[in-house]
């Protein structure tokens, strides 16, 4: 099994950590960490991110995280069987929830041991959230029904 792409771990591990719900803050810690140094893994005193996460997030800027990132983590979820659920989230219509467990089939054990150790979050705490988490955010990080590219992202 792969660790997963790093702007696709980088981008389930925001999520578990801040969830959704902080979608503002996740913005502002990105915002910050770019604007100070041009990459994510430097973030500004007051502004840095939680837990570990600077390391995880390598020099991806906000494009890759999010356009990267969300591309491969659909990817991702095709390649083990539930595309049907990733698309429902890009695309317009309702977004079909995901199990913990059908989660954890579709990131792999690598991945979610690279979230744990970057996060200090438990693997079922992982899931729990991102479970709960991932539908809506991908759902509204893709609003024009599609994956928005890096040059779509510098734009807003």
């Amino acid at each position: 099994m792969s660790r997963g792409t790093p702007s696709m771990t980088a981008l389930l591990a925001l999520l578990a950590v801040a969830g959704y719900q902080n979608r503002d803050k996740i913005a502002e810690w990105l915002n910050a960490a770019q604007r100070k140094a041009g990459t994510l893994a430097q973030a500004p005193s007051g502004a840095g991110l939680p837990g570990n996460l600077g390391a995880i997030l390598g020099g991806a800027g906000i494009g890759d995280l999010l356009g990267g990132g969300l591309r491969d983590l659909v990817n991702t979820f095709k390649q083990a069987g539930q595309g049907d659920v990733a698309d429902s989230w890009v695309g317009r219509g309702a977004n079909k929830q995901i199990a913990p467990s059908q989660l954890e089939q579709a990131i792999g054990p690598d991945v979610l041991e690279t979230l744990s150790q970057h996060t200090g979050l438990s693997r079922d705490e992982i899931l729990s959230r991102l479970s709960q988490n991932l539908p809506e955010a991908v759902d509204k990080y893709t609003p024009e029904g599609r994956i928005p590219t890096a040059s779509d992202l510098s734009t807003t």
